[in-house]
């Protein structure tokens, strides 16, 4: 006990040395990450950000209203998520497990899909792909284990903050991660920023950490080893051979029309805010009428005066049914209405399709339905349609994000010092040309393409001599090459003079030499 308690004077002493020193200037004080000298992002961009997860999470102010005893009350507001499931189903239907990735150099294919499975790249690619369609993007950063494997962090649009950037890429970032630790029975926020930053023909990686006694704000800088001691404070690299780095940011297509200046991407809410209002206000008002029948009685100003005592009437205080008319000629009336469901329905109908069209859907993917609610459109999706031309825009970026992350993998494997022993875990063939890693990315189109009309008209195109029998099997089964070749000898093998299938002759995958 008197251990402990002497290590809290210690330590209390150590954070008021800490704040002097921040006030002199000798260490950083910041209130919030972009305050940084290094960021060049404006707070505003992360303010859209912040909103955008606000949509995500579903979080509104609740509703004010004023009973029948004209005392105002507040209520939830019935919002649909809209936001969660368009994100949900553009990143299902534009990345998912099915997706496969080589290599033209077998070692080096055999070495990063080991790093990637190990992972689970694919899962985790997919999930934070939904959250990058939300805020515009999201970052990934390889980095040493404390078991000597390379790691994967999945870095958020809000943790994310580009230092030196040019219409093409950002070159080098700031990293932030933040910590709850309770010191003294109250929570402590330590903020960690990883800066990567090119210097002097080298890449420089700082880490610097903040307390703060407060959520809202960074605090101020203190050393590294208070939360990490075995963190170094700097690593250099050699950027000799270093040609990316080491995170890839992907981004969503199109311009950022918020902040014209910032390499940033934007989401699928920050051009749809008024339409999810809409259809938000509008859901809610529907359940509203629902929970209340919407039904209104109008009483003479005299029959709502009451004393306080035992003759005091009860109302459901949940509701706004009663409303008090001025004069005593007024007699007791219902002005209850029919609900509204049609007209509600056609609202939602009309705000979803207008918010189709902001994000770039095919007409009719998401639909409201009274008895149903909301639904997601199942019908299959054409290649002229807006939603093929959406996703090939965002495979387009997902190629180069996943592309670059595998360099900066092998950037990483290089520098033998960060791992266990010395030993670098991977050594690039010789004459191995980073710029070029020969990587191939082979989506699902399960999802985008009817498989059974697919196979019809591959079958067709067999049959004219147009498509070759082993990319047939492999379109259309999965097989890989080799194994489309093994299929087809033994089709040949079992079928010496003609090839039959349920008794007639098939002329479309029989004989020849399997090409």
């Amino acid at each position: 006990m008197v251990g402990d308690a002497l290590m809290g004077i210690v330590q209390k002493i150590k954070n008021m040395l800490w704040k002097g020193a921040a006030v002199v200037g000798a260490t950083n004080s910041l209130s919030r990450i972009v305050d940084d000298s290094r960021i060049s992002m404006s707070a505003a961009e992360y303010d859209r950000i912040v909103k955008d997860f606000k949509y995500y999470a579903n979080r509104y102010d609740k509703v004010s209203y004023i009973d029948a005893e004209n005392v105002r009350r507040y209520r939830p507001f019935n919002s649909v998520n809209l936001t969660k499931r368009a994100a949900q189903r553009i990143a299902s239907i534009v990345f998912n497990e099915q997706c496969e990735i080589s290599f033209d150099n077998d070692e080096v294919g055999e070495y990063l899909n080991d790093v990637l499975s190990a992972n689970d790249f694919k899962n985790q690619f997919e999930m934070n792909l939904e959250k990058g369609v939300v805020a515009g993007g999201f970052a990934m950063r390889p980095y040493v284990g404390t078991d000597g494997t390379i790691k994967i962090a999945w870095v958020r649009a809000d943790q994310f903050f580009p230092l030196q950037s040019n219409t093409n890429s950002i070159s080098e970032a700031a990293i932030s991660s933040r910590t709850v630790v309770s010191e003294h029975d109250r929570n402590v926020y330590y903020t960690l920023l990883e800066f990567h930053e090119w210097k002097n023909n080298k890449y420089v990686v700082t880490n610097e950490l903040y307390r703060s006694e407060t959520a809202d704000i960074v605090g101020n800088q203190v050393p590294i080893a208070t939360l990490y001691p075995d963190m170094e404070p700097q690593a250099i690299f050699d950027a000799g051979g270093m040609i990316k780095p080491l995170f890839s940011y992907f981004r969503m297509p199109g311009a950022n029309n918020i902040s014209l200046e910032s390499p940033l991407g934007i989401g699928i809410v920050d051009n749809s805010k008024t339409a999810l209002d809409n259809l938000n206000l509008t859901h809610d008002s529907f359940m509203w009428e629902i929970r209340n029948g919407k039904r209104k009685i109008a009483v003479p100003e005299e029959l709502m005066k009451f004393d306080k005592h035992t003759h005091r009437p009860m109302f459901d205080t949940d509701t706004d049914v009663y409303v008090k008319m001025i004069g005593d000629a007024i007699s007791i009336q219902d002005m209850t209405n029919d609900i509204r469901v049609q007209q509600f329905t056609d609202s939602m109908n009309a705000w979803l399709r207008e918010f189709e069209a902001n994000i770039g859907m095919a007409p009719g993917t998401f639909s409201y339905d009274p008895h149903n609610g909301m639904q997601t459109a199942t019908a299959v999706v054409s290649e002229n349609s807006m939603t093929y031309q959406t996703r090939s825009s965002i495979l387009t970026n997902v190629t180069a994000a996943i592309e670059q992350l595998c360099v900066s993998i092998l950037e990483l494997s290089m520098a033998s010092k960060l791992f266990p022993n010395g030993e670098s875990p991977f050594t690039l063939p010789n004459d191995f040309d980073l710029n070029d890693i020969g990587i191939h990315v082979k989506y699902d189109d399960g999802v985008t393409v009817d498989k059974d009309k697919q196979m019809e008209e591959d079958l067709k195109n067999v049959v004219a001599g147009v498509l070759s029998k082993t990319t047939f099997l492999q379109r259309n089964y999965g097989l890989s090459e080799d194994d489309a070749r093994e299929e087809l000898a033994k089709i040949q093998a079992e079928q010496p003079d003609a090839d039959t299938i349920g008794g007639q002759q098939n002329t479309e995958l029989g004989g020849g030499d399997g090409d």
